[in-house]
């Protein structure tokens, strides 16, 4: 089975299933808010970019939200987003023209992007689920580095690899309870995605890679990607592990990177 073509029609069938109400706040909060849909310390890390008269690129951008949130609020030139999913490049590309902001969204498999995106932006944004669509995080970093620009800026808000240790309580039914390896593996799930839909269903099969942390620093060294710093929390991203908030457990983090 190719994976990027399974997870490609996986995701096309969930936001086909979408809950009414999912997207359906992106123009009035964009417009009425700055940084809608970041929490607090991305944010507040966001808020040190200038955007003006640069370009930023978001791999794997979902339905564009975030986008198209930093674009507006970071008054940058210009924004593309790139995402395997379809439906959600063409709604992305919609709610755009609606909020009139400067953002293209390609649909593509990140790694296969042409030569015409070398170079092409001041900042690439990763946040929450990204790095597990990935089998090969060289590949994945090595795509990232060749899009920035020479001392360009990769920020990358994701779940920590300790978290995937944890029981799911919708999968597994436990409750702070380490069930997994902290090391790489590979898993296909057909529960769908539930945070979309608002409703279970039996879903097309999603296959996800767990990576820890010290495969995805070297592989950002490997890209020519200098780490300048981490930043670990113990909050969770996903909505998997809420119960674990505040008990001392890295649950999610942010890291900053910029080429050489």
């Amino acid at each position: 089975m190719n994976y990027t073509e399974a997870n490609k029609a996986a995701w096309e069938e969930a936001f086909d299933r979408r809950d009414p109400s999912w997207g359906s706040d992106i123009v009035q909060q964009i417009k009425t808010q700055d940084y809608a849909f970041f929490r607090k310390d991305l944010a507040d890390v966001l808020r040190r970019f200038d955007g003006t008269g640069k370009t930023i690129g978001q791999f794997c951008c979902n339905n564009g939200r975030e986008l198209l949130s930093l674009v507006k609020s970071s008054r940058a030139k210009h924004g593309i987003g790139i995402d395997i999913a379809e439906n959600q490049i063409t709604f992305a590309n919609e709610k755009a023209r609606e909020l009139g902001l400067p953002c293209d969204f390609v649909a593509s498999d990140p790694l296969t992007l042409g030569t015409e995106f070398d170079e092409r932006f001041d900042l690439v944004l990763l946040t929450i689920g990204v790095v597990r669509w990935f089998r090969d995080l060289n590949a994945l970093f090595a795509k990232v580095s060749s899009s920035l620009k020479r001392g360009g800026v990769l920020i990358l808000n994701e779940q920590h690899p300790v978290a995937n240790m944890f029981g799911c309580p919708v999968n597994d039914h436990v409750d702070a309870r380490l069930v997994h390896s902290y090391f790489s593996k590979e898993t296909t799930s057909t529960n769908g995605m539930t945070y979309i839909t608002q409703k279970p269903y039996s879903s097309k099969p999603f296959v996800e890679y767990t990576h820890p942390l010290g495969r995805i620093i070297n592989a950002l060294c490997r890209a020519n990607l200098n780490l300048c710093s981490l930043t670990e929390y113990d909050y969770d991203l996903s909505d998997d592990f809420v119960h674990l908030d505040g008990r001392g457990i890295p649950l999610s983090l942010i890291m900053e990177a910029r080429k050489r």
